[in-house]
């Protein structure tokens, strides 16, 4: 189910199952990462997010933009509060207005990243206003996304993107690992943590490191869990979910595979020594 806040979308419903023309979405303070198979138009509303589309990254703020072609890795977030963004979902080829595609296609060659003029932006700003008082008119979302897609041509220029390259940055990784080991991690959250797309992602962890993103979390669970036996303050079950394990016994089959003993072996190793 698609959350709402004061009639704005989290960031879930930039991949929702019923796909709106336009809808106003709140990027969540982390980053996050996926694909899908439609094109999409992103365009600044309030705070700062950063994106990396296909390797690109830059920091969006309010009038400014960027173009997600289908099918491209893309990585986003924000970076001052929680910001809000205007999201425009193409249609598919098979579905869509030819003339509406080929001005997308247009825009997606020529400009990821773009900055509005005032004179567009100030129309934006009527239509998301019309859109947060009427959010489930599917009407007005149509209509937003014809209107704005039609004068994007003419009232845009190149954002520069100098933000920042996208890299493979262990420390990084190793920081974002460290802060949410209590918790489920995935590998599209990793890859967003370096402003990465998944599949690049795991491609250069395996390069570089040798195992996948997987393994190496688990790796770093084992390893915090060993600190935490020999401080000896907390019971297996304890450390357990302290190290994002889903239960005793699993953590109890990882630790024992990966040491050569079970972690109550290994406490009675430590107190001995």
């Amino acid at each position: 189910m698609v959350k709402r806040n004061n009639d704005i979308l989290d960031h879930a419903s930039l991949t929702p199952n019923i796909i709106k023309p336009a809808e106003i979405v709140r990027l969540p303070s982390h980053m996050d990462s996926h694909e899908h198979h439609y094109t999409q138009v992103v365009i600044g509303l309030k705070g700062q997010s950063e994106f990396d589309v296909g390797g690109v990254g830059n920091r969006v703020g309010p009038g400014q933009g960027c173009v997600v072609t289908s099918g491209l890795d893309h990585a986003f977030g924000g970076i001052v509060d929680q910001p809000d963004i205007l999201v425009l979902n193409m249609p598919l080829p098979s579905d869509g207005d030819p003339v509406l595609l080929q001005r997308i296609n247009e825009l997606s060659k020529s400009k990821t990243y773009f900055q509005l003029d005032i004179q567009i932006q100030k129309l934006i700003q009527m239509l998301v206003a019309e859109m947060k008082s009427s959010p489930d008119d599917l009407l007005l979302s149509r209509a937003c996304n014809d209107t704005v897609v039609a004068l994007l041509q003419r009232h845009i220029s190149e954002l520069k993107t100098s933000l920042r390259d996208s890299r493979f940055d262990l420390e990084q990784i190793d920081r974002y690992i460290d802060q949410h080991l209590a918790h489920k991690i995935s590998v599209a959250q990793l890859a967003g943590s370096v402003f990465l797309g998944e599949s690049q992602f795991h491609m250069l962890f395996k390069e570089q490191l040798g195992i996948t993103p997987h393994q190496y979390v688990l790796n770093k669970r084992v390893d915090a869990a060993k600190r935490l036996i020999e401080q000896g303050n907390l019971n297996l079950g304890q450390i357990a979910e302290l190290t994002g394990f889903s239960g005793q016994s699993t953590f109890t089959h990882a630790f024992s595979r990966l040491q050569g003993v079970s972690p109550s072996q290994y406490r009675k190793r430590f107190s001995s020594s």
